[in-house]
């Protein structure tokens, strides 16, 4: 199997951690058999994701089983089991993972304020402890630790570093500084990564990830900030599906950093797999994309301004600055509504077999205009009756 393989390029290698059958199956509705997960597993590992975070072991005997399968199955990335800072957590974890020819277990314990007071009546030294205690006691198991930092994003950043320290000492692999909440501004979370890069003793033996979720619609926004300012790894999802309003989504930090080579950054995607990878996603969960989503979504490469379909017919780039077939989208789409020109008419036209010359096209277009008002869009069988009713 081919990957792109962005140190080639000379450019910085971003690991993408998917969590789609975990943070993403999370959402109401979308609970998935472990035939279901094993088919997207397969896919993911095919579309070239570094880590697969197969489920929450503990959670359920279902959870765990699908964990212990997906090890089974998976050649190529690493296969992530997530945990609390709990010794049987962590213990299962281990035993659901053991088949996996690259295991991680992902375990950690909430540290802003909010989490420390309320969630667990604690103080920061305690935390520290326990996080410690939890990372130690998973290096006993696999060799792949990562230590999520539970709402890192509105935890102050002198005492984020020193956790981060403590466990990078204890054997902490990645460190995961999610956004739980969402909360974060892009310059807020990329400061908070910088910092962390910048004051944590030890960084260099361990990767700082970003797992940003979508409260605020600015979790690709955090994630990119995140990279730009050190990360190495971004958590995310297929469509951006997962808790509340979302996760970030993996289509669109993969298609940012291909679009913008000056960024010096790039994943081992196949992009070419996206859309498809998109429609299994959607219809294994029932969870429909919406139309104008970014890069995936069904009116992401198309036109019915007239101005657009004109631009577009002309030079693609005009109105497009991806090729839709790098993501596995057959081509642009020319729709035809009311706000469409001539030049949309005349294309589709030619597509279904019609020629039109410039006077022809003037009278059809009159036609047009008048079906185009009585229904939303026109489709190609609709093209041959309104030449009809122009009486060309």
């Amino acid at each position: 199997m081919l990957h792109f393989t962005s140190s080639s390029m000379g450019k910085d290698k971003v690991q993408i951690f998917d969590t789609t059958l975990r943070d993403g199956e999370q959402v109401p509705g979308c609970k998935l058999d472990t035939k279901s997960k094993l088919v997207i597993a397969e896919r993911l590992d095919l579309l070239g994701v570094d880590v697969i975070e197969a489920g929450f072991p503990v959670s359920s005997p279902g959870d765990f089983h699908s964990v212990e399968e997906i090890s089974k199955l998976i050649k190529n990335a690493s296969v992530c089991g997530l945990t609390r800072a709990v010794k049987n957590d962590i213990e299962v974890a281990a035993e659901a993972l053991k088949f996996a020819k690259h295991p991680r277990i992902h375990t950690g314990i909430g540290t802003s304020d909010s989490h420390i007071k309320f969630k667990f009546n604690s103080t920061q030294d305690q935390i520290i402890e326990r996080a410690v205690a939890a990372v130690a006691y998973a290096k006993t198991f696999v060799e792949d630790i990562e230590f999520y930092a539970e709402d890192a994003g509105r935890t102050d950043n002198v005492f984020l570093a020193r956790v981060c320290e403590a466990v990078i000492k204890a054997g902490a692999t990645v460190l995961n500084i999610p956004d739980t909440t969402g909360y974060c501004l892009p310059e807020e979370y990329g400061a908070k990564i910088k910092f962390l890069k910048e004051n944590v003793k030890g960084i260099d033996k361990a990767i700082l990830s970003c797992h940003c979720h979508n409260d605020l619609g600015l979790a690709t926004a955090n994630s990119i900030a995140g990279v730009v300012n050190g990360a190495r790894q971004i958590e995310c999802t297929i469509n951006g599906i997962g808790e509340r309003a979302g996760n970030t989504s993996l289509e669109e930090v993969v298609m940012i950093m291909r679009q913008h080579p000056t960024l010096n950054l790039d994943t081992n995607i196949n992009a070419k797999l996206l859309y498809d990878t998109s429609r299994l996603v959607s219809e294994s969960m029932g969870m429909v994309v919406q139309p104008n989503k970014a890069v995936v979504g069904a009116n992401a490469f198309a036109h019915s301004s007239g101005i657009h379909q004109d631009g577009v017919i002309k030079n693609r780039e005009t109105y497009e600055i991806m090729d839709p077939h790098d993501v596995g989208v057959t081509e642009s789409a020319i729709v035809l509504t009311a706000r469409s020109g001539r030049a949309a008419l005349a294309y589709r036209a030619k597509n279904v077999g019609i020629e039109l010359d410039k006077l022809q096209l003037d009278k059809v277009y009159q036609s047009f205009l008048r079906f185009a008002d009585l229904q939303k869009e026109i489709n190609d069988d609709d093209i041959p009756k309104i030449v009809e009713a122009a009486n060309i």
